[in-house]
């Protein structure tokens, strides 16, 4: 028995002529005709009384022909999932990343295969412009990106909130401090990336610092993280701000990292996909994402606990 022959079954019963079903088939009449005897004589009885004018079904045949419907539909449900998964095998998923994702990119793979991931991720690390434009342009298909509360035809999802933590001189007597207030960084000179460079962090700091009650003094511009630090750890009076996941990537003892306390300044990560991208991808990234966040959260609350426990102790 052939699946071919269940097809042939179930249009012929469906047109109840079998020249009519050999058109929906694109075929020959004779084959039509020819395969559905060869199903009879195999199966040991007629599917079809043929003794009038018209074609019938027999009972035997009605009977069947759920079963037959039933055949076709789960090759039709086979082929396409098949398909589907050959093509999403084959193509790699493109993602623009930052250079300061640190651990919380291992928390995204992580969340991956527990819903659904199964292609293959290539990261490019670019500047957050080039990663938002190409994803508009389609060479990304998705992008790490913060700071961005909206940006026309692409859809954001959000990951997790970053509060920034200050770099100084370990020499300076606010490096003794556990945590700092922004205003008490007024006097010394922010060292930060150029506007033009990284927009959404210069305005961050910024507004910050104004609502703080100071207009920032800008020392000279940051051309790298690794320059600033070493500028700073040299002794050269001034502060800058980097992500916690790039703490740990510090290692000078000539360089104090201290939070900030009461509202720190945060940046918001999130993954920008093209606006119309494929609901069953964009399912499966919406709730990586949404288990990246939940993560995030519950170690910010596990860590906020455990240093209340720890101040009330030594008090």
């Amino acid at each position: 028995m052939e699946l071919r022959q269940i097809q042939y079954f179930v249009a012929v019963a469906d047109e109840l002529h079998f020249g009519r079903a050999a058109e929906r088939l694109h075929i020959g009449q004779p084959a039509v005709s020819q395969q559905v005897r060869r199903l009879e004589r195999e199966l040991g009885a007629q599917l079809f009384d043929r003794s009038g004018r018209t074609v019938t079904l027999t009972p035997f045949g009605r009977a069947l022909l759920p079963e037959g419907r039933e055949l076709l539909a789960a090759l039709d449900s086979f082929t396409i999932k098949a398909r589907r998964m050959a093509t999403r095998s084959a193509a790699t998923f493109r993602v623009g990343i930052s250079s300061a994702l640190g651990r919380r990119l291992d928390d995204f793979l992580d969340a991956l295969p527990r819903h659904g991931a199964d292609t293959p991720f290539e990261f490019q690390t670019l500047d957050a412009h080039t990663r938002l434009e190409d994803v508009r342009a389609g060479r990304l298909d998705a992008a790490f990106v913060r700071g961005v509360e909206a940006a026309p035809g692409l859809r954001l999802l959000p990951l997790w909130d970053d509060p920034l933590v200050v770099a100084l001189p370990a020499s300076h007597p606010l490096a003794a401090r556990d945590r700092l207030d922004l205003s008490d960084l007024a006097a010394l000179p922010l060292r930060i990336a150029p506007r033009e460079e990284n927009a959404v962090l210069y305005d961050t700091v910024v507004a910050a610092c104004r609502t703080a009650g100071f207009e920032p003094d800008f020392g000279p511009p940051s051309t790298g993280l690794q320059d600033t630090l070493g500028g700073i750890g040299a002794g050269t009076a001034g502060w800058t701000v980097i992500y916690p996941t790039t703490v740990n990537s510090v290692s000078s003892r000539r360089i104090a990292l201290l939070p900030l306390a009461g509202d720190p300044i945060t940046s918001r990560m999130s993954l920008a996909l093209r606006e119309n991208a494929e609901p069953e991808r964009l399912a499966f990234l919406t709730a990586a994402c949404e288990e990246v966040r939940r993560k995030v959260t519950g170690e910010g609350k596990a860590e906020r606990e455990g240093k209340a426990e720890g101040e009330v102790a030594t008090r």
